[in-house]
């Protein structure tokens, strides 16, 4: 059986890809995998019994699990040998060097030549890698040559050289595959665009890759070239279909501490990363308690200087996502802006957030009342208001082609339903399909019961629609005299912004943020209870009309016939009998000749 730690730690983790480490009692990593599904792979371990001793010996060793997440599996795999190598784990087996990993070779040459190579030779060559799949690297680089014909040969393609024609073009050159730069039958300029289409296609910038291909397909179709057009319309799908490489692993980025935060009102995330020899070997997140609202700047200053110190790191380069002061001249600071150091930035916040997901998981489920002043204090923050949300209530008003308005109400508590609070309303003192005015009645009447029967008011109020639905139930907030004792917005589908009294910019909350997050529920929960009180009302009175043309059945007959029968299906499959039961034998031989005729 799993501890209590162990089983907490389950119910949080993400499902996306990503690798996972099992720590003994000693904090020493026994076993690291990788997953497609961290969620999954971790779960099975611990809700089945094995057949394998061993595996069985290691699930009982398992105290604590951490992980990493990264974009796909292939990272994955990546990221799973760099830590097996780095940390040797007891239960894993030993996995080949890194020479098992190909990588893609733009020489540094005149004219540079592009191929598979394991060995990486410092002359300034461009390497870029690791494949975790030698035949997706063959793939991509067969995709390369098919789009960009290149020299294969070993030749000194020098100014001088070629000029002396020195060299003669071979095979390739007569079967299509080279363009001849040995007798100078391309340019060099030529040339050299082909491979920068190439850098960007093995660095996964595909836009700049298919643009010239592009116009060029289009020039073959202009000129009723529609077969070198086809080709060309070929290539570029099969350009399009094809996924990136990984960016997990970057060969120029070297010896460097990778840290990023991510913050709320109480609690601060920091993540660690460390780069060895253009791979990731290290991954370690940090929760660390606000105590005095310190700023991310003070944190991960502090946090810095810890993490390098428990971890004994010697890197002189640290990446952060904006500028620290950490008094240390031999150590450099880099605030990636865009490639592959920024992307490493991106995988670090995700870690970060990943724990802080984990975390709000955990407490909502050990420590409710935490997660609820925490929400609570957030909202108050991100909503500009004097006092926390306890009580917040969503207006929503329904009328489909004009007919029956009607207007719902729904009540949140510390930021849930409360679903035995919430009131429907059917519109009494408008004529037709007035939305404007609805809202102004409907707002009025909730409000006015509440203060004369001494109820208390919420403290935020949602108007499901932009200014004209929020001014509308401003009017009743000025006759009743509340208008900046109960804070009210209004919420606008399109955008979701926020629209607040006397205002005329809205405010834009993060789309991932919780405040948004429940006050979209909100929302979303008005018009589903405004909705099915619409449909039952429509129904309702579309089955009063029809019964109502039956002679001799009224209103009060037709309310007797709901009470028993509760649709019209049962009561158009009852008996003369059963009919009778309710509205005597005379009307009950109506009722079942109107239905057959009908």
């Amino acid at each position: 059986m799993a501890s209590e730690k162990i089983n907490l730690l389950l119910k949080t983790i993400p499902k996306s890809p990503g690798v996972y480490q099992y720590f003994n009692k000693e904090g020493v990593i026994i076993y690291v995998g990788k997953a497609k599904n961290l969620k999954n792979r971790v779960l099975s371990y611990f809700n089945k019994e094995h057949d394998d001793a061993k595996t069985r010996i290691l699930v009982r060793k398992i105290e604590n699990i951490e992980y990493i997440v990264v974009e796909t599996e292939m990272d994955a795999l990546l990221l799973e040998n760099n830590l097996i190598k780095k940390y040797q784990p007891k239960y894993n087996i030993l996995l080949k060097d890194d020479k098992t990993y190909p990588w893609i070779c733009i020489k540094k040459e005149r004219f540079p030549r592009v191929f598979l190579t394991r060995n990486m030779i410092k002359d300034g060559s461009e390497y870029f890698g690791p494949y975790a799949s030698v035949r997706m690297a063959n793939y991509l680089l067969s995709l390369i040559k098919e789009l960009y014909p290149l020299r294969t040969c070993k030749h000194d393609l020098s100014e001088q050289n070629i000029m002396n024609g020195k060299y003669k073009v071979c095979l390739d050159y007569h079967i299509g595959k080279c363009k001849g730069a040995c007798e100078n039958e391309q340019s060099h300029e030529e040339y050299m665009s082909d491979i920068s289409s190439i850098r960007n296609i093995v660095r996964g910038n595909f836009n700049e890759a298919i643009k010239p291909l592009n116009s060029l397909m289009l020039s073959f179709a202009e000129n009723m070239e529609f077969e070198e057009a086809q080709a060309i319309k070929v290539k570029l799908e099969s350009l399009k279909n094809y996924q990136a490489k990984s960016t997990i692993v970057n060969p120029k980025i070297n010896n460097v501490d990778v840290f990023s935060i991510i913050s709320d009102e109480q609690y601060a995330y920091v993540n660690f990363l460390k780069i060895m020899n253009g791979s990731i070997i290290q991954s370690h997140t940090m929760e660390i308690k606000k105590k005095l609202n310190e700023s991310d700047k003070e944190i991960i200053e502090l946090a810095i200087v810890e993490v390098r110190q428990r971890f004994e790191s010697l890197s002189r380069e640290l990446f952060v996502p904006f500028n620290v002061d950490l008094h240390n001249p031999n150590l450099k600071i880099t605030i990636p802006k865009i490639g592959d150091k920024l992307k490493i930035i991106e995988l670090s916040e995700r870690n970060a957030k990943y724990l802080r997901l984990e975390k709000l998981k955990q407490v909502k489920i050990t420590d409710p009342d935490r997660h609820t002043n925490r929400l609570m204090s957030q909202m108050k923050k991100d909503l500009r208001l004097s006092e926390e949300p306890r009580h917040i209530e969503c207006f929503d008003n329904s009328n489909i082609q004009g007919t029956n308005p009607v207007a719902a109400c729904v009540v949140f508590r510390n930021g849930k339903p409360a679903k035995r609070d919430y009131r429907h309303f059917n519109i009494k003192t408008v004529e037709g399909p007035d939305d404007y005015a609805s809202m102004t009645e409907v707002v009025y009447r909730r409000y006015k019961r509440m203060i004369d029967e001494g109820e208390s008011l919420p403290q935020f109020v949602v108007i499901d629609g932009g200014k004209g639905q929020l001014n509308a139930a401003l009017k009743s907030f000025d006759d009743l005299g509340i208008r900046g004792k109960v804070a009210i917005v209004g919420i606008a589908k399109r955008l979701e912004e926020l629209f607040y009294p006397d205002d005329p910019i809205p405010l834009y909350l993060d789309k991932k943020s919780e405040t948004l997050k429940v006050i979209q529920r909100a929302r979303d929960e008005a018009h589903r209870f405004g909705i099915t009180h619409h449909r039952n009302k429509r129904s309702k009175s579309s089955l009063t009309s029809e019964l109502e043309a039956i002679s001799g059945i009224g209103e009060k007959t037709i309310a007797d016939l709901m009470r028993k029968f509760k649709s019209v299906k049962r009561m158009k499959e009852a008996t003369r009998d059963e009919l009778a039961e309710v509205v005597g034998l005379s009307r009950a031989s109506k009722i079942v000749i109107f239905f057959k005729e009908e």
